[in-house]
């Protein structure tokens, strides 16, 4: 058994560091969830936060991609380095397509895809480190 124990303790110790406990990653779950929760108003075509949100929105997008960075400094090859990127690139769109919608059912359909993406940011945070992905032969 000594030996199963060296072999957990190794691949304990090889596994990827959560990244949700540090500051910069539970800061872009807290602001996420706040403009989650925010987004949701706007299905009512109450637009008049829209401004100040978008500029909250447009710092989250920031501090995502700042992780994004931290990560690949670190050496970190994995999803989230490449998500918290795409979200911080989709962000600013579906704030734009919430802005372009015409009638009710596309701003629905807009205010559900930013929701959508803002639990998504807090999701792959939060989200513990799968098995690491064998390298190809």
């Amino acid at each position: 058994m000594p030996c199963a124990a060296l072999a957990f303790a190794a691949a304990l110790a090889a596994a990827p560091t959560p990244v949700a406990a540090e500051p910069l990653f539970a800061d872009i779950v807290a602001r996420a969830g706040r403009l989650e929760a925010e987004a949701a108003a706007f299905r009512s075509g109450d637009l008049a936060r829209l401004a100040r949100f978008k500029g909250e929105a447009a710092a989250l997008a920031d501090l995502d991609m700042q992780a994004h960075v931290t990560l690949r400094e670190r050496g970190v090859d994995g999803d989230l380095k490449c998500i918290l990127k795409g979200i911080s690139q989709d962000l600013p769109k579906k704030i734009e397509a919430l802005e372009a919608a015409g009638d009710d059912f596309h701003r629905g359909l807009a205010v559900d895809e930013l929701v959508a993406l803002l639990d998504d940011n807090q999701a792959v945070i939060l989200q513990p480190p799968g098995p690491a992905t064998p390298a190809p032969e």
